[in-house]
């Protein structure tokens, strides 16, 4: 089984936040190179007024090779 060691939470409500989160994860994932990401969970949820996504990255460091 792989144990993860970090989750890493990207959330938004806007709509403008929602069209760029993308790429705020590929920038994120391009700056923390060294872990590997074990799991994904995508949320949608809303009420009347808000529409709110959220992706959850589970992740461990990668394994150093000898």
């Amino acid at each position: 089984m792989n144990h993860f060691t970090g989750v890493k939470v990207f959330s938004t409500t806007l709509a403008r936040d929602r069209e760029s989160m993308g790429e705020n994860i590929t920038r994120w994932l391009r700056e923390n190179a060294g872990i590997e990401i074990l799991d994904k969970v995508v949320t949608q949820s809303s009420d009347k007024e808000f529409h709110c996504l959220t992706i959850t990255l589970f992740y461990r460091e990668k394994a150093i090779d000898r």
